[in-house]
């Protein structure tokens, strides 16, 4: 009994051992796993295949095969730190641009259920230029009333015009105040003027937007 014990024990020892030596050597660092396979396309187009990374392919993805030809993994490229920096770079634009393009596709939506159509669109341009025509009337009406009071500004004057220094300091306030007056609406006429401009290049933006919108709605309802 005690020799059997002895050779159970001798075996437990034996095998315990050899567990431990195959764990330290899986875990030491920087082996490589028995039987991967690397096989990457280099710059030449040529198909390289070793049993370890494949320097040629430094700079492009690997894999690395399992002894069955089935993936273990990818491998990714080895970037210098300007190339890391470039690749860096592109991904953030590539980042910027895939939100401009969600932001257009929001603002298209947007458009779309404020225009559903070419009519909602065309009616809210003219309301909006109608309200900026109201206000360039409004001062135009007022040009008039100074144009009038300046017709009676300049009648008292020609009693001094022999000597316009003894024309009263009221009545040359008065001609002053009304040039002043009329630069004045003639500037905010302008104004008005420039933003109408704004108005339909701001329609005619969106105009241009929208048309493919409303093509592609009108295709859909025909299909339905």
């Amino acid at each position: 009994m005690a020799s059997i014990r002895t050779t159970t024990l001798f075996a437990f020892l034996t095998l315990s051992l050899a567990a431990v030596g195959s764990a330290h050597a899986q875990a030491r660092p920087g082996s490589t796993p028995v039987g991967g396979i690397y096989s990457c396309t280099d710059s030449k187009g040529r198909v390289l295949t070793a049993d370890r990374p494949i320097a040629d392919c430094n700079d492009r993805e690997q894999t690395e095969l399992n002894p069955s030809g089935t993936v273990r993994r990818k491998v990714d490229p080895t970037y210098t730190a300007r190339e890391q920096a470039d690749r860096d770079e592109r991904d953030r634009q590539a980042q910027l641009l895939a939100a401009r393009q969600l932001e257009d596709r929001r603002r298209e939506r947007a458009l779309l259920m404020r225009y559903p159509n070419a009519a909602a669109h065309d009616h809210e341009r003219a309301e909006a230029l109608v309200q900026i025509d109201v206000v360039i009337q409004a001062a135009k009406t007022r040009l008039n009333e100074l144009a009038d009071d300046r017709r009676k500004i300049d009648d008292e004057l020609e009693f001094y015009k022999s000597d316009p220094s003894k024309a009263p300091d009221a009545l040359r306030r008065r001609a002053e105040d009304n040039d002043r007056s009329v630069a004045v609406q003639n500037r905010f006429i302008g104004e008005q003027q420039d933003e109408k401009k704004r108005v339909n290049a701001r329609f005619d933006e969106e105009q241009s937007r929208l048309k493919p919108l409303w093509a592609a709605n009108s295709a859909a309802a025909v299909q339905k």
